[in-house]
């Protein structure tokens, strides 16, 4: 219906320039949103106030001529100026009901447009390090990615979601290495394990692995591994006033790189086994855990895969003046495009860095054809974002395509103190862990229910409360209370037929009732704007507020009563608040029971 009124408003706009009233060029900036309180109508236009300026006159005056210029909506029953020259849109009562036909026929496509049916969009998110199994903020970033790809979805875009496997840096040489030490330890030899090495028993599970299958093929000397390797950190018993550790002598990043170092020239092709057995063990458990969160992926793309289109981004830099020597490195001038200073992408020792893996990885997602790139990052990242659209600028293309969404920290509470999230020895608390206590529904849902820089405290014990105060289990009860309703009625001998029951709806003459019809009637332009603006906590909202609409009529009003017609008209009324809170938790990812 706003649509309409739009369409209305546009036609008055061009009148108005072809008489002079508003300049020719005016572009129209307005808004025509769904009023709050009904006595205001069903829409409002700020347009007359928006272009007030540019045709020199009052908001009041010019919303005159605007209504003298608009022409006839047939659902429109009136339109009216408003306070200091809002324009007020009030539906006639047949377009009341009109949203229920619409529900019916659409079922579970409505509230899904194609507002965005032109763009080819990509979504990469989590792309955590094959490090260790995902932690609860990695679980952030997988239920926001996941749901803003559903969103885009849903508005006609067409989306892949990518997940980027880290498997080629220095992270993975850690764990490699890890696995290697831990693998001699299991085999009885005896070793000081490093502080910079991955510590946690999945270590220990994948090296036994290598053993259970290959036995002692690639145990070594451990004096021959730690051969001229760098003394390893040591802190000194007690933490400095703010808490931090005091380093008395040595260094952890030399120590573990010499370790590395004398573990690949020992095993030669046998490192890559580690390195191999550790990747997978970890990928495959990241897979699973998303998997089992209801986070899938069109592609894991492999860092390995990039070595050529490194040198093609490189090469395409330097060719076009953006790159410099400078004590041996190579230097990107990242300052000419905004950043604060310019970034190494290749090291004297030839090695590239990580950042020469994030140009040539954005140049090959530019090639690929999408009109839009979608990054979301964890907050700590902040700092990448200029140098990323430094590079993609200095390649020559286009860096507003690419939007980068960042995703703030999670603190978890129990019993009103906040739950320790790791410990010394680096055991994070687990999306699997969370999952495993509040339910993949109450986690999908809290994780999206604030904007995505916004930080989030995780309430444990309201996620898994059965009470109004949380706010998924008030919406699936809500589902559910309906589900049952209808179970109820079929049992009581009430024939219920949708098609049937729509002659009697113009009996919803509650104010409650128009409330909740107005309120189905806003659902998919709740969906587009939660999609443009990447805001699935809009749609979150949209459902309690619908969830607690039904509650509060439902427990004022009886369903099935006396009066036949009006019950049929109540169940027309109460399976279509089903179907858009089915739609909802749907692009959510949170299921809708039956029954509670």
């Amino acid at each position: 219906m706003n649509t309409a009124i739009q369409a209305a408003l546009d036609h008055a706009v061009q009148s108005l320039k072809a008489q002079g009233t508003l300049p020719s060029d005016w572009d129209n900036t307005s808004s025509l949103t769904r009023t709050k309180d009904r006595s205001h109508g069903d829409f409002a236009s700020n347009i007359a106030m928006i272009a007030s300026k540019a045709a020199a006159m009052k908001p009041r005056d010019l919303a005159t001529q605007i209504l003298e210029n608009l022409p006839e909506v047939a659902d429109i029953a009136k339109a009216e100026i408003a306070g200091p020259g809002f324009i007020n849109f009030f539906l006639n009562a047949d377009q009341r009901f009109a949203v229920l036909d619409q529900i019916q026929a659409q079922k579970e496509q409505y509230g899904k447009t194609k507002a965005n049916a032109a763009k080819k969009i990509q979504v990469e998110f989590v792309s955590a390090n094959p490090t260790s199994s995902l932690h609860v903020g990695h679980g952030r970033g997988a239920a926001y990615g996941m749901t803003v790809a559903n969103l885009l979805e849903a508005t006609g875009a067409k989306v892949e979601r990518e997940y980027y496997v880290n498997d080629a840096g220095r992270q993975m040489d850690i764990l490699a290495t890890s696995t290697y030490l831990r693998y001699l330890e299991l085999c009885g030899q005896q070793l000081v394990f490093p502080k910079n090495a991955y510590q946690g028993d999945y270590v220990k599970e994948i090296a036994q692995g290598i053993i259970d299958k290959d036995g002692d093929t690639y145990v070594r000397q451990v004096a021959d591994v730690y051969r001229d390797v760098p003394e390893d950190v040591q802190y000194a018993p007690e933490l400095d006033a703010d808490g931090n550790k005091v380093v008395i002598s040595g260094d952890k990043e030399k120590h573990i790189d010499g370790l590395i170092y004398n573990s690949q020239n020992l095993l030669n092709a046998g490192y890559r086994v580690f390195h191999q057995a550790a990747l997978h063990a970890i990928l495959d458990d990241i897979k699973d855990d998303l998997g089992e969160f209801g986070v899938t992926f069109d592609q894991w793309f492999s860092e390995a895969t990039l070595t050529e289109k490194i040198d093609e981004a490189l090469q395409t830099l330097d060719q076009r003046g953006y790159l410099y020597e400078k004590d041996g490195n190579i230097w990107f001038k990242s300052t000419e495009f905004g950043d604060e200073k310019d970034r190494v992408v290749k090291r004297r020792n030839g090695q590239t860095t990580y950042f020469a893996s994030d140009i040539a990885y954005h140049l090959n997602k530019l090639q690929r054809g999408y009109t839009d790139l979608i990054d979301i990052w964890g907050s700590d990242h902040h700092g990448y974002i200029a140098r990323v659209k430094a590079a993609i600028d200095a390649m020559g293309y286009d860096s507003s395509k690419l939007t980068v969404l960042l995703v703030q920290f999670v603190s978890l509470w129990r019993g009103g103190e906040m739950v320790q999230m790791s410990s010394r020895s680096g055991q994070f608390v687990t999306l699997r862990d969370l999952r495993k206590e509040v339910g993949n529904d109450a986690a999908r849902f809290y994780y999206v229910m604030r904007k995505s820089e916004q930080h989030i405290d995780f309430d444990l014990d309201l996620a898994v409360s059965q009470s109004k105060d949380n706010a998924v289990y008030y919406i699936q009860y809500a589902h559910a209370r309906i589900c049952r309703m209808l179970e109820k009625a079929a049992t009581t001998g009430v024939n219920f037929d949708a098609t049937q029951a729509r002659q009697f709806a113009a009996k919803l003459e509650l104010d409650a009732e128009t409330e909740i019809l107005a309120k189905l009637a806003a659902y998919p332009e709740v969906v587009v704007r939660a999609a443009n603006h990447y805001e699935p906590h809009q749609v979150g909202n949209y459902l309690k507020e619908l969830a607690a609409l039904f509650h509060a009529w439902y427990n004022e009003n009886k369903v099935l009563g006396d009066d036949a017609e009006l019950s049929q008209a109540r169940l027309l009324l109460s399976i279509n608040v089903q179907q858009v809170l089915k739609n909802g938790l749907e692009l959510l990812g949170v299921s809708a029971p039956e029954s509670m």
